[in-house]
């Protein structure tokens, strides 16, 4: 007799998303990107942008017909070490695995390649792209903007979106050096998991129009679609803790994603239109990559990157503190607990599994959970 259990195989799991976002009219080998990058969330234990968002960002919005399952990629300018390319509002992850790959294919020829984005969709978590130019001996850089949700220092609108500024870089340890994280204290995803599980936010993490820490997290995702609350950017809101610099790296981020692709930027990337209606985000993003072979070679590259993060390692720690850990190693461990096992799938996710099967007559899966 089967245990109930709510950790589902990695195969099954994978082969289920594919076949939804088969049903749901996108192209078998788009589907696989689109799953692979999904899945590397919940692989780094980064569960907010994993199949927590499986439903609501990408299903629903397909649903919607703001967001187009065939992916038109456009490329409307190159160069032998640039192009812009228009995505057309359809899948993200194709978008962003696409202009990766061509600014990966550059730098291995030119030593340096930049591709930018525009009339794109969400494309997961940053770090899947920066990791496939660390695999490939390069310096791997994206940011992408986002519907506004970080107020300004002595602001608070909601303006910049979560916008991370991510860095993957090659070492000669089991896991590249991958620093993938918004430049907002925390993003949108974190708190749609909170209000997921019933918790509240952290005080000081969310604005209210009044200038209040606000905690509700049902009520903070509310508030900020109708511009009543607002993300606090890194460092926190005002100047004592330099704010200013998480706005700095977040208007960094909005201009690099808008201004060389001409795309959409603040306000316009809402996805709410004159009269209250759902409409296509039209994100931009940008990817650049560096082939470390340019420059004194990949192995002494790798070599010295590895010490630095080695010394970092080894350093005096704080009282009662364990380990140090650096950027991307956390999420290598959680995947060496979790490769022979599975993704765990919380309540609120398993219904919404159950639902997208029944819908889509997907039969052949029966979940451990059930």
């Amino acid at each position: 007799m089967s245990v109930k259990t709510n950790i589902v195989g990695w195969e099954t799991i994978t082969n289920f998303v594919i076949d939804a976002f088969k049903g749901y009219g996108i192209p078998e080998e788009d589907a696989k990107i689109c799953a692979d990058v999904l899945l590397e969330s919940d692989k780094r234990g980064i569960e907010s942008h994993g199949v927590n968002r499986f439903k609501p960002i990408y299903l629903d919005r397909i649903k919607a017909g703001i967001q187009n399952p065939i992916t038109n990629f456009e490329v409307i300018k190159e160069t032998a070490t640039t192009a812009v390319v228009d995505g057309h509002d359809g899948m993200g992850q194709v978008i962003g695995y696409k202009a990766m790959s061509m600014a990966i294919e550059k730098a291995k020829k030119f030593g340096m390649g930049m591709v930018v984005a525009r009339n794109s969709t969400h494309y997961g978590i940053a770090g899947y792209y920066t990791t496939m130019a660390s695999k490939s001996g390069c310096i791997g850089i994206t940011g992408t903007n986002a519907r506004p949700s970080i107020a300004p220092t002595f602001g608070v609108e909601n303006m910049l979106g979560t916008n991370p500024l991510t860095f993957g870089m090659p070492t000669d340890e089991e896991f590249p050096f991958v620093l993938d994280c918004a430049t907002s204290i925390t993003q949108r995803g974190r708190i749609e998991y909170y209000a997921r599980v019933n918790k509240d936010t952290p005080a000081g993490m969310v604005v209210g129009r009044d200038g209040s820490a606000q905690t509700d997290s049902v009520q903070i995702l509310n508030d900020l679609n109708t511009g009543n609350a607002a993300l606090a950017p890194l460092g926190g809101i005002g100047e004592e803790l330099a704010g200013y610099k998480g706005y700095g790296y977040a208007t960094v981020v909005e201009i690099l994603s808008a201004a060389l692709q001409q795309g959409n930027f603040l306000r316009a990337l809402s996805g709410i239109g004159e009269n209250g209606e759902k409409v296509p985000f039209h994100l931009g993003h940008f990817f650049i990559a560096i082939d470390t072979e340019a420059f004194m070679g990949l192995e002494a590259f790798k070599k010295t990157c590895g010490d630095i993060l080695r010394d970092l390692r080894g350093s005096v720690k704080a009282p009662g503190e364990d380990r140090i850990f650096t950027a991307g190693e956390k999420e290598y461990l959680v995947w060496q607990e979790r490769k022979d096992s599975g993704v765990p799938i919380n309540d609120a996710v398993q219904k919404e599994l159950i639902a997208i099967r029944n819908d889509l007559g997907l039969t052949k899966y029966q979940f451990p959970f059930e």
